[in-house]
């Protein structure tokens, strides 16, 4: 028998907010739901009332501006991101992942906030907005607060989220904006389907940045590293950084041998682009 909850879809984000922090912990919020109602259905969540942010217009909006780069509401789709012009020209590898996550019907559900929430170590979006320095703004009837992804995810499917808190948006900044990029992901079938291991990488202004989804209990973002580092080099630093389980998808060691492979490819990848772009 599925769990009965109550409804509440607010029209305005003061409703949202003065709601939730009424309600506190008994209410939960979403805008997909693709992972949420999977979870009811399955009896691992059990919600007192869920809290639709769909019809919130403040939180549909999905912009780009010089000064602070891509804003990404919490109610924007992953679709909606793949088409919006200034993804791949600026963020490619946010285009890369996104084209990895699920099939394109659920692409049309699925929000790249919401992809953030549910803070899965195999999520397709951690390891991109690791590498372009991610920030995620909290709202609540107290006000505003911004965290840096990197602090923002704690553990397997845990986050900083205060229950009166929603994330309002994700803010890609124009630090990296312009960066080639390229994305890597591991499924135990062909198609779409669940990471199981997967590596984001960019390459800007003589520097890589590398970061590793689905190979420790939150993603990896590791340091900073010239250009003209050895592959061999970023990958003993990644396999300093990584601890990587085994589990019913797949053992420690083939995770592990799949991230230096994928290091690998990439790094060729992105010399290449600089040498056509060169050209």
């Amino acid at each position: 028998m599925l769990h009965e909850f109550a409804y509440h879809r607010p029209a305005s984000l003061e409703e949202a907010l003065g709601f939730l922090k009424e309600k506190g912990s008994a209410a939960t919020v979403f805008a997909g739901g693709t992972d949420l109602f999977v979870n009811i259905r399955a009896g691992v969540a059990k919600p007192g009332t869920v809290v639709d942010l769909k019809g919130i217009p403040a939180l549909r909006t999905l912009s780009w501006d010089d000064r602070e780069g891509l804003s990404i509401g919490a109610c924007v789709t992953v679709n909606e991101l793949l088409q919006h012009p200034e993804t791949s020209r600026y963020y490619p590898v946010l285009h890369a992942a996104g084209e990895e996550l699920a099939t394109y019907q659920l692409r049309n559900r699925a929000t790249v906030v919401g992809n953030i929430v549910t803070a899965s170590p195999c999520g397709d979006f951690g390891s991109p907005l690791l590498t372009l320095s991610g920030e995620v703004v909290l709202l609540s009837a107290d006000g505003e607060r911004r965290v840096p992804l990197r602090d923002f995810i704690t553990g397997v499917k845990k986050t900083i989220i205060k229950p009166e808190e929603i994330v309002a948006r994700v803010i890609v900044p124009v630090t990296w904006a312009g960066a080639a990029g390229g994305y890597e992901k591991l499924k135990r079938i062909k198609g779409h389907d669940l990471g199981v291991v997967s590596v984001a990488m960019i390459r800007h202004n003589g520097a890589i940045r590398c970061a590793v989804s689905s190979a420790a209990p939150t993603p990896v973002l590791l340091p900073d590293m010239p250009a003209s580092s050895p592959v061999k080099e970023v990958q003993d630093k990644a396999q300093e950084m990584i601890s990587p389980i085994d589990d019913v998808r797949c053992t420690r060691e083939y995770r592990a041998f799949m991230v230096n492979v994928f290091i690998e490819r990439l790094m060729k990848h992105l010399e290449s682009a600089r040498q056509e772009a060169s050209a």
